[in-house]
Order: C-alpha cells, then structure tokens, then sequence
C-alpha cells in the first residue's frame, strides 16, 4: 500500500499530496453531489478517550461533522435521540459492548450503515457483528485512507438507498394520481387491442352505461354501440392513425342499462358521446400494420347538450311549460298578419293579458302550483280563440293574442269578455280551489300602431290602466295614455341621471323624547334637486324608484350619507343620538345585503347600536323566509329595527314576535285622529298596550299641535316626531338644532302656543 494511503492523504494521477485546504472526501467527490459531505450524520463510539479524539480529528480533517459517544452507553443514549447514517463502533467496549450496540441496532431497526472499528478479529467477533447488520468491519489498528473510504462508500450507499425510497415513493404516488385521475375522470377511458376488444375500462363505465368492467373486458367494443351508429364506430374504434391526424370529438350513441333521469326529448335508451383516439404501436418509430397494438381513447357524455340542442331548436319558437308560441314566433306572426292587413286594407287586435292574483297563488302554494296553473290557464284561453288565432305566452303570467282579421272593436269586446268569464271560473287543481282574474289591454291596427312594437307595446300600456283602476277587465289604448306613459318614462330617465349627477339630497327629521324633549335621533329622508323642477319630494318619485329597481341604489345612497354625517355631529360632540333609515324590500332581498350594509356602517367609523332600521309591515311580509334570518343577523351585530307605519299594513301579533324587533312607529293617521276629549284615539291605546306587552318603545309619526303631544306623553309614547317639532331639514340646519336644544323648553314648560 502506498504511503499516501497509508497516512490518510490519497495522491493525485501525479501523485501530488493534497492541500492543507484539500481533505480527502472533497477531492474524492470532485463530480459527486456535494451535499452528501454537508448533510452527513456520522456517531463515532470508543470506550479510550484517546482513540475516540484522534478518530473524531480525521474525521473533521476529512471534511465531515461527528458526535462522539463513550463506551457503549452513551451510543445506545445516542441511537436513541438522533438518527445516523454511520456509526463506526468499538466493538470491545466494558459494561455496554459493541455486540450490545449492534443488537440494539438490529432490534430497533435502524437504518444506520455500522462500521465495525474493533481490533476483535476473530471469525466469531466479525460473524456476529456482520449478522446483526454490520455494513463493513475495519480492523485496528487501522489505515486512515481505508477507514475514510469505507466510511464514504457507506455514505454513498446511505445516499443511493435515500434516492431509491424517494424514488420509489414519487413512483407511487404518480402511479396512485394516475390511477385516481384515470378512475375519477368523467369521461369513459378505454382501450382496445388489434381485434377491436376491450383491454382496460375506467371506473367511469359503471356509472355512465352501467356495465361492469369485469364483463366487458376482452368482449369487441361493438356490444356497447347503438346500432344505428356502428358503421361510424368501425372507423374511431379501429384508429390506426395517431397526433393531429387521429380522430377527435367525433359523436355517436351508446347503449345503457341506466334508466334516463329527468325529461329527455330522445326516445331511446342509449346515451349521446364524444369520442377521440389514437392508434397504439409497440414501436413509436415503425407505425406498421406489424406493431399496431390497438386503440386508446375517451368517450365524453354530451347527452345533456344534445339534449339542450333540441330544448333549443324548441324553445326558439315555443314556451317550454305550455307549449304556447313565445314572443318570437307571435312577432313573426304578427309581422305577418300586418302586412297581410294592410294590403288587403283590414284590422286586427292584439290583447295584451296580465294575470291578477297569480303571484298571490304561487307565493302561497309554491312555484311547481303556479307552474300547473298556467297550463289551466293557456288551455282555458285557447277554448276561447277562433281558427287562425294566436295566444303566445309573453313571459312569466303575461300571455299575448292575435286576432287577425276583426271588423269592429264589438269582435274583439265578444273574445274579451268571453276570456273574463271563463278566468272567473274557479281552478280546481289538486283539491285546492284557485282564483284568477285577468288584466286585458288591447291595440287595434292601424288606430293604435302600425309595426309590431307599437301594437305590443301600447297593449300593454293599456293592460296597465286596467290594472290601476281595479284590475279583472279590458280597456283599449288611447294617445292620452301614451302621453302618461311617457312622462313615466321620462320621470324614470331624469331619475336615473339625477342619481348619475348627484342630485339627491338627505335630509334629517328630529325625533324628540317626549319626556324632556332632548333630541334622540333623526331620521334620514331622501329629496331630490332637480335642476329645473326644484326640490321634488320622495312621493313623487319614489314610486318610479321602485318599480325601476333605482331604489336600491337610492337607499344606499342614503345610508352612506347619514352615516358619515352623524359620525360627524358625534365627533363635534353635538350629542348622544342615532339616526334611522328606511330600508325598501328590493334592497333587503339583495344577496349580500348585510354584508354591504355593515360594510358601510364600519366606513363611518359608527356602532351597530346608534343604527335604527326602519321597515313597512308590507316589506317585512314580502318574504319572510328570506327576511327574517337577515334582520335576526343586523339585530345580532346590534342594529336596531323598527316597523315603520304600524297599523297601515298587515298586522299579526305572531308575526311580531317572529320578527327582532325593539320599534314601533306608530303612524301620522292614528295620530291625526287625536282630539281635545279623546274620543277617536282607541288605536293609539291599542297600540301603546300592545307594545307594552311585547316590551317594544314607541315613536309617533306627524305630531303637530299641543293636544298630540301631550296625549302622546300621557299614554307612555317616549318619542315623537313632526312638524310641532321641525320638519325634515338638511344636514346644516339640523346640526344648529342639536346645537341650540330647542325644544327642552317646549316638552317641559307645555307652552300650549308655543311654534318652532
């Protein structure tokens, strides 16, 4: 052995001693992953302290980090705590000896590389030591270049056994993905060798046609096409080619031993699908006849949109509940028919007909009633037409009719009063008896419009004035209704641009404490400064905003300002009040509702509890099961709420306690009613008893002379609000009233003349 060797420090090919900066793993492992020396985990155990320091110096001379343990017990404390990759161990050691050490390895499992540094030699020592898992055995007195290359090639073997298991366990988990993927996929994936026979089935099968795998496995893919289609299966199910060129999305029919769930216009048994594949060969380089394997693909199920194809070509002409012609097919017709008219110099009328009280049946009884109520309805309707004319459903309880050739309105009055009558008539539908009326408006050509918009529309604008004056009839269009129409809809353009333009404004009614007149809150009132029409109030055009939908961009318009305008007079210490807003029901049926809301309530810097919400009796019947849940959410975060208008709408003691309401305001008409000798204030008593047994407080609507007030008072009623006080004012005079306190002397000195 060269001298190098022998002293630990291996030659160059020029046989040049390293370095005093160059041990001898480093330039051993020139090419190989550096890490290995860095991430090493070497124990060193010796009983002779001397031994064990001067094994532990090579080692660092070496390049490598070690722990050292003396004698047996401190290597078993060792193993214990820390995993190793080497151990180079004493064998001959008192007390714990290295056999102790290598059994305690084999027994626990470790997966350590065990070097044996022993000068033990016997057959006996190095038999056990090799049988109880010893990777090499070095003997003593060692050469330093063996030892250090025995210890590096246990690394390395640590290291390639660490690369197997990842290996293996990246293997396993692809195989596992693929495997999940392939059987989770929701298209079928099959594959089929050179005779057209099923090789491999995903679980996909058992689902989408019902087959087992197991029984198609080696049967020809023939068994599963419908037969109609086996002739385009022949070509996809023999694909030979592969890449762009292979077939794709091609469709075709299955057959299934699924029953077909939900309605379906196909009358067969089998299931729509999307195929693509590809030739298979065992040689990617020699795609010959020789090493074509088979065929590989997916089938996809597209029966839902061939399905929706043939809704489609349907629905394009049809309403798919009743069957009647839709808006489409009656415009076309009716461009027909007028066109027809107008050469031949004759008159025709469109009907345009709104159900009363349906909505009324389907909140009531649910939608699948309603839905069988409008089938009632067409069937009754198309009794009453004459051969060539037309009923359409327009949309939702509106349905359309075309009368083609009249002579006179009296034609049409016979087809409207006939429909009436028959409406009247009570649908007996699943034991529960129903009522419906109908709303009729009528154009006649060419009087009331000449194209199929105008006859349309001004049928309905007719349909309207029936609706406003009591519904269940028929009224024929006129040009004033028209102008009426028109100025709604120019009211609804101005109203939209006011919103654009900032045009609304926010004004504050106090509401004062009846007891000491201290102003308690306020409650914020929309106007509108139009730029030519001057301050509108809300009666005006709030009616509009509602049917629009522009409502609810105004209530959070609202909202916004008089929060940031309280948060304002709180921090100028203008006193300890809330404010109330009125809330509408298409703003509380929004989705997402109190999450906006308290998102605007956090902006101004206010609490929940300085917050007053307050709602009709009509809006809090909309739609209970929707409503509640979000009130019962704000009143949690400590939002207050009150019923606006008590005694006006529909009142329910159950439905109170339903609702988490702390707020009555009791309205301006029962107040209105209150005389010097209180005869007419029986609703007022009922009131204020009723919300005293429901613990709710009261506030009373349009308090305006002496005698209100102190009624009010004497009833226990705690706050009030009207003209006696102040009317709504903007945001600047109402802060001089929080400033100025003016009505403490009008509560408390009862000054019966005294004016604000």
């Amino acid at each position: 052995m060269s001298e190098s060797r022998a002293t630990g420090f291996p030659g160059n090919a020029a046989d040049r001693p390293a370095g005093p900066g160059e041990s001898f793993s480093k330039l051993l492992k020139k090419d190989d992953d550096e890490t290995v020396v860095e991430s090493a985990s070497i124990l060193i155990v010796d009983d002779k302290p001397e031994l064990l320091d001067s094994l532990y110096q090579l080692i660092l001379l070496n390049g490598y980090q070690a722990d050292k343990a003396l004698g047996g017990e401190q290597a078993l404390e060792a193993l214990g705590r820390k995993r190793y990759d080497v151990v180079l161990l004493d064998l001959i050691m008192p007390g714990v000896s290295g056999h102790d050490v290598l059994d305690f390895a084999d027994r626990e499992a470790l997966d350590c590389k065990i070097i044996v540094v022993s000068g033990d030699s016997s057959f006996s020592g190095v038999k056990h030591a090799l049988h109880c898992g010893a990777f090499d055995f070095v003997k003593k007195p060692y050469e330093a270049g063996e030892l250090i290359s025995t210890m590096e090639t246990a690394l390395r073997q640590c290291r390639l056994e660490s690369q197997n298991v990842a290996m293996e366990e990246r293997l396993k988990e692809s195989e596992e993905l693929h495997r999940f993927i392939v059987n989770n996929s929701p298209d079928l994936v099959y594959m089929l060798d050179r005779n057209g026979c099923f090789t491999f089935l995903n679980d996909r099968i058992e689902t989408l046609l019902g087959y087992r795998k197991g029984e198609l496995i080696g049967r020809h893919y023939s068994e599963l096409v419908d037969d109609e289609h086996l002739d385009i299966a022949r070509n996809i199910f023999n694909e030979r080619r592969t890449g762009h060129r292979a077939s794709t999305n091609v469709e075709m029919r299955f057959k299934s031993r699924l029953p077909r769930r939900g309605p379906r216009l196909f009358h067969t048994q089998s299931v729509w699908m999307e195929l693509t594949a590809e030739g298979v060969y065992s040689d990617l380089n020699e795609r010959t006849r020789e090493h074509f394997v088979g065929t590989y693909g997916t089938a996809r199920d597209i029966s839902e949109r061939k399905e929706s194809q043939e809704l489609i070509n349907f629905q394009a002409y049809h309403d798919l509940l009743t069957h009647l012609p839709n808006r489409a097919l009656l415009k076309d017709r009716l461009s027909l028919a007028i066109a027809h008219a107008r050469r031949n110099k004759r008159r025709l009328a469109v009907m345009f007909l709104d159900l009363d009280r349906f909505k009324l049946v389907n909140d009531t009884l649910g939608h699948s009633m309603g839905d069988r109520l409008l089938k009632a309805v067409a069937n009754r309707l198309q009794s009453c037409l004459r051969r060539g004319d037309t009923l359409a459903r327009f949309g939702g309880d509106e349905f359309t009719l075309l009368l083609p050739e009249v002579r006179t309105k009296d034609d049409v009055v016979v087809i409207a009063s006939k429909i009436l009558d028959r409406l009247n008539a009570p649908f007996v539908i699943d034991g529960h008896e129903l009522f419906v009326g109908a709303s009729i408006g009528i154009s006649i050509y060419p009087e009331a419009g000449d194209c199929e918009e105008s006859l349309i529309q001004n049928a309905d604008i007719a349909m309207y004035q029936v609706k406003g004056r009591g519904k269940n009839g028929y009224q024929f269009f006129s040009e004033e209704m028209n102008h009426q129409f028109s100025t709604r809809l120019s009211m609804e353009r101005e109203l939209r641009n006011g919103l654009a333009q900032g045009e609304l404004r926010v004004f504050y009614q106090p509401q004062v404490s009846l007891k000491d007149g201290r102003i308690t809150g306020v409650e914020a009132l929309v106007r509108w400064q139009h730029p030519t029409r001057g301050l509108v109030l809300p009666a005006d055009f709030l009616p509009v905003a509602e049917e629009t939908g522009l409502i609810v961009q105004m209530d959070e318009f609202v909202q916004s300002r008089a929060f940031a305008d309280l948060a304002l007079w709180r921090r100028k210490g203008l006193g300890d009040i809330g404010v109330s807003v009125n809330i509408s029901a298409l703003q509380l049926e929004q989705e997402g509702f109190v999450d906006r809301f308290v998102s605007t309530l956090h902006s101004s810097g206010l609490t929940a509890d300085l917050v007053k919400l307050e709602l009709t009796e009509n809006t809090l019947m909309k739609d209970m099961e929707l409503i509640i849940p979000k009130l019962k959410e704000l009143r949690r975060l400590g939002v207050r709420i009150a019923i606006d208008d008590f005694g006006t709408g529909y009142s329910s003691l159950s439905y109170l306690q339903q609702f988490p309401i702390q707020t009555l305001k009791i309205d301006r008409s029962f107040v209105g009613d209150i005389r010097a000798d209180e005869s007419d204030a029986s609703i007022i008593n009922a009131i204020v008893a009723m919300a005293r047994g429901l613990k709710l407080d009261l506030i009373a609507e349009g308090v305006e002379n002496r005698t209100q007030l102190r009624y009010l008072h004497s009833r226990g009623c705690s706050e009030g609000q009207g003209f006696m006080f102040s009317p709504a004012v903007g945001a600047g005079e109402l802060q001089q009233l929080l400033q100025n306190r003016p009505f403490e002397r009008l509560v408390l000195n009862q000054q019966p003349d005294a004016v604000v």
